[in-house]
């Protein structure tokens, strides 16, 4: 999870025998919290993510989340460090510990970029994308796909290397037929890709006009000309955007092409931006 540092009011919670100090508020949305706070026993920090569970199913959801955290151990998913469920009065609080993102979200790099009128370039969109793809490979080989996928849900890490994060979308997300999972994946991934490209989603202006974005993404996506992608970049977003599901890339297909445009020096999972 990632936000701005900043100190704030104090106190310690415990979790798995470890104490950790509450440093602030990081963002709220719906019935749950995320805060930032110190691991006193490693100086780390992490994100607290708190879930007010109301009702046995929002229990067994927030155990599903913390279960899809679990389920991968790959460098571009995001991990748990620990869960436990807290009793509040009659009311329960799922405590999800993770990584804490200094750096934020790809949409923040991509935001930052933009007020200094910049935009990525597309050696660092490529490594990224190669990442992202490695990710929802991991994802997809477990049967699941993310639901999710938007610049707002993949962290960065301290070298730039993008993490998936909202697992919790996944956990009714299980498909069993290959070609619908890629055919999903594969149309929220070119949004990424092309916002990474743009500093824009696809269907921004679609909102800004007030048409309905159900309608828009039926019809072929133009893409602006710029000097700053190869044809090669353009052609794997057509591809990716192409309204026939079936007629979109599976991602062993993109991840071989990304592979091959990698720069030969450095076509290693890490990723600088």
């Amino acid at each position: 999870m990632g936000h701005a540092l900043c100190v704030c009011s104090r106190g310690t919670v415990i979790i798995d025998n470890k104490r950790y100090l509450f440093i602030q508020k990081l963002g709220e949305g719906g019935f749950s919290y995320v805060d930032l706070v110190e691991g006193l026993h490693d100086g780390q920090f992490y994100a607290l993510k708190r879930i007010l569970c109301h009702e046995q199913q929002d229990r067994e959801e927030a155990q599903r989340e913390a279960d899809m955290h679990r389920l991968f151990h790959h460098p571009n998913i995001l991990h748990l460090v620990a869960y436990c469920l807290r009793e509040r009065g009659t009311k329960h609080e799922a405590w999800l510990l993770l990584p804490f993102f200094k750096r934020g979200t790809l949409w923040d790099e991509i935001e930052k970029l933009k007020d200094k009128g910049n935009f990525l370039t597309e050696e660092q969109i490529l490594r990224l994308l190669l990442s992202i793809c490695r990710g929802l490979e991991a994802i997809h080989a477990k049967g699941y796909a993310h639901r999710d996928l938007k610049p707002t849900n993949i962290l960065l890490g301290d070298e730039g290397q993008p993490v998936l994060m909202d697992l919790g979308s996944m956990s009714q997300a299980c498909i069993h037929v290959e070609s619908s999972r890629q055919a999903l994946a594969l149309q929220s991934l070119g949004c990424v890709l092309y916002a990474m490209m743009f500093g824009e989603g696809p269907y921004d202006m679609v909102f800004q006009k007030g048409d309905s974005v159900a309608l828009a993404v039926q019809n072929q996506l133009s893409i602006p000309q710029s000097p700053r992608h190869s044809s090669a970049l353009r052609q794997l977003l057509t591809l990716m955007m192409t309204v026939d599901p079936q007629q979109r890339p599976h991602i062993p297909f993109l991840l071989s092409q990304l592979e091959a445009l990698q720069p030969p020096a450095q076509s290693q999972h890490t990723t600088q931006i």
